[in-house]
């Protein structure tokens, strides 16, 4: 973006509100009301907002529409207990898109898309690329133990993306344009059939040449930029085609076919890119039994195809200071699954509402690492292969109940999963794959049961006391039982397909109080994970014939050695605690305010590593705020700002340290016809150069914060 541009938007956006938006209306006169009608699809019980007994967040369009962020996860860093750092996921590998919620580590949160399961398969991450914010239309965010519903991944809470659905036969386009050539451009085309066949076909295309994440600014160093590095361009695609019908007057349906496309660079060098290929399709009905019962099924199948490449630049050899591939990887992967639900709302005997459920899901996949010689050769010097599968089997319960002496809602809920993993392949070869080493991985199984309690209390009509404790579970992802990995610059991740899955129990306490014109949440929480699944850096003497047998394994890389070389295990515990609190104000028609703090505790209780216990765990900063303002000189038109503060904190545990940083955003937006609008958006509006808080073990990982970003933008419906 020229100068010239950059400074005619920050003109506009300081001086003239008016002039730039995306379809933004004036607040609600009752933003209580409208909220507390909300329903929370992600309960698995279409639970109201207010009768919520997990700390629970709703993220409305209006909400979205006002972020000066332009991708969900950076829209979603700012709600209280939520741990993304300040580099958006089209910067970040493919690998590490990921969230982290109540500093309990990444990978143990459900994600789901319209209610069905949206964390990668292979790696358990979240591909933020896949909704786009032009398809979004809300998002739920509960927090705490979920597996007495979903099971696996239950352990932060559950993220459920509401993406939008036919309302009229219309198009709609929108684009964007901004800082480091980062573009968007979304078209979808509504068709109503009837009033029982519906249909939305969309698509949508992002790229970005990207900006160096790498910090060079203190506690990072000029040196982490090697010879060969440039910045993360990346480039998305998605096509979707979903279709909803009503075959009969009780039974309504949906049919979704959806392709996407991601490419990136690994470590930011261009000789190494990444690409992402990944096909689905979901399927589902529910029926209306009777006037209180209904079933519902739903399928889903998932295939992906996943090329990467890793990048480093040589430090030894005739290729010295020169960029090299050093390996390579081939993961296919795909899953199926399936699930079927009974709801009764009973309303007698003390029971308002049952529900009975069966999920099952089968993961398959495999990987192929080929490392290759440090001197730029290409020579595939040793080959890691693994092929492996999971399989979860889940039956699940819940009862809810309101007593009629007093007001109190009660909810009960228990399940039963069956988890098993088997690991036929496992092998290390030489020089293209010769004179192959087999270890026998035994298969591995575990029966979890996860119950939980909630109580809701209505003190008054606007102020209710909740609380609820639960147990949860968490498996390894594939990535950890089966890929190997590793650069120069970022030392060396060894799979270990021995793990089992993590445990947690939980509990927490809080209180709601909404008014006509908003909102205030405050939480407290407890939650302790056994077995924590982890990885941990080799580097003591005590780990040298480990670091010796794994390194040799990969054929001794260039700079593979001890304290270089990490490695999955369960064996660590860990003690995560806090608080969160959350406020919205419309003080009046003109002004709204919005607030959020967290305090989060997260420590290894035990550890049979060298991780050190009772210390702050590298990633996750014990304060974050933030704090908004939006005004609204006309029912069409809004501009917001935004600060955003994180504290100190480790990017490894107890060492690595990340200095505490404040950001400033800012979005304006106007309606300019019922069917036309414009905004325009600044992300770190100061330009602070600052380096964001990450997990890592190696100083050469420190990351930059994003730097200045604008985008200008637009839509279109007709």
């Amino acid at each position: 973006m020229s100068h010239g541009l950059r400074k005619l938007v920050l003109a506009t956006l300081f001086i003239s509100p008016l002039s730039i938006t995306w379809a933004q209306i004036a607040p609600p006169p009752n933003y209580d009301q409208k909220l507390n009608d909300m329903v929370v699809n992600a309960t698995r019980s279409d639970t109201p907002l207010d009768q919520m007994s997990l700390n629970t967040t709703i993220l409305t369009k209006e909400v979205l529409e006002a972020s000066p962020d332009q991708t969900i996860d950076q829209v979603l860093k700012n709600v209280p207990g939520v741990f993304l750092n300040d580099v958006p996921y089209y910067q970040k590998d493919p690998t590490g898109q990921s969230i982290n919620v109540r500093g309990l580590g990444y990978g143990r949160t459900l994600v789901l898309i319209d209610g069905l399961p949206a964390n990668d398969a292979f790696y358990g991450t979240v591909q933020w690329n896949l909704v786009p914010m032009s398809s979004i239309e809300s998002v739920e965010f509960v927090r705490g133990g979920v597996s007495s519903l979903y099971g696996n991944y239950g352990l932060g809470g559950v993220i459920n993306i509401n993406t939008k659905t036919p309302k009229n036969s219309s198009q709609d386009v929108s684009a964007n344009y901004g800082t480091y050539a980062t573009g968007n451009v979304a078209a979808s085309k509504d068709i109503i059939v009837s009033d029982g066949m519906q249909m939305r076909f969309s698509a949508d295309y992002f790229s970005s040449d990207g900006y160096q994440n790498y910090a060079t600014i203190s506690p990072g160093s000029p040196n982490n930029v090697k010879n060969g590095m440039g910045t993360d361009a990346v480039k998305n695609s998605n096509v979707r085609l979903q279709n909803y019908f009503k075959p009969t007057q009780d039974t309504t349906g949906f049919l979704k076919f959806g392709y996407s496309t991601m490419a990136d660079l690994s470590t930011n060098y261009a000789i190494a890119p990444n690409l992402i290929q990944m096909a689905d399709i979901a399927a589902g009905s529910t029926t209306q039994l009777d006037v209180d019962k209904k079933t519902q099924v739903n399928v889903y199948y998932q295939n992906t195809n996943f090329y990467k490449q890793s990048g480093s630049t040589s430090s030894t050899g005739s290729n010295k200071n020169q960029p090299y591939i050093n390996a390579n990887y081939t993961d296919p992967y795909s899953t199926l699954g399936a699930s079927g639900q009974y709801t009764h709302d009973l309303n007698a005997v003390g029971i308002d509402q049952y529900i009975l459920g069966v999920d099952a899901r089968n993961i398959s996949a495999s990987n192929q690492t080929n490392n290759l010689s440090s001197t730029g050769s290409g020579a595939v010097t040793t080959v890691n292969y693994a092929q492996g599968q999971q399989n979860f089997y889940g039956l699940l319960g819940q009862l809810k109940s309101n007593a009629s002496a007093f007001p109190l809602e009660t909810t009960l809920g228990a399940r039963m999963d069956l988890w098993t993993s088997q690991t036929p392949s496992f092998y290390n070869a030489g020089a293209n794959g010769a004179n192959p080493i087999y270890q026998n991985v035994s298969n591995k199984s575990k029966t979890q049961f996860s119950p939980s309690l909630g109580l809701l209390y209505k003190a008054t009509e606007n102020w209710d006391l909740r609380t609820a404790a639960y147990q949860a579970f968490h498996a390894p992802s594939m990535n950890n039982t089966l890929r190997s990995y590793g650069s120069t610059s970022g030392g060396y991740f060894f799979a270990n397909p021995n793990l089992t899955p993590e445990t947690m129990t939980g509990y927490e306490i809080g209180t709601d109080y909404r008014w006509r014109a908003g909102f205030a949440q405050l939480t407290a929480f407890n939650n302790y994970i056994q077995n924590a699944i982890t990885s941990y850096n080799l580097s003591t003497t005590a780990d040298q014939s480990l670091v010796n047998s794994l390194c040799a394994s990969a054929g001794n890389p260039q700079g593979c050695g001890l304290g270089k070389v990490n490695y999955y295990t369960n064996q660590q515990n860990l003690l995560s605690r806090g608080i969160e609190m959350q406020y919205h104000q419309d003080i009046n028609p003109r002004w709204a305010v919005d607030g959020g703090y967290t305090y989060t505790s997260t420590i290894l209780t035990w550890s049979a590593t060298s991780d050190p216990t009772n210390t702050q765990v590298g990633g996750v900063p014990k304060n974050m705020a933030n704090a908004g303002v939006t005004f609204y000189p006309s029912p069409g038109a809004s501009i917001s700002t935004t600060v955003r503060y994180v504290g100190n904190s480790w990017m490894a545990t107890g060492s690595l340290p990340v200095p505490a940083y404040a950001v400033v955003g800012m979005k304006a937006n106007l309606q300019l016809t019922p069917q036309a609008s414009l905004f325009a958006s600044v992300v770190n509006l100061f330009n602070r150069q600052y380096v964001t808080f990450n997990i890592a073990s190696q100083a050469t990982a420190y990351q930059a914060g994003m730097p200045q970003a604008i985008t200008v933008g637009g839509r279109v419906i007709f």
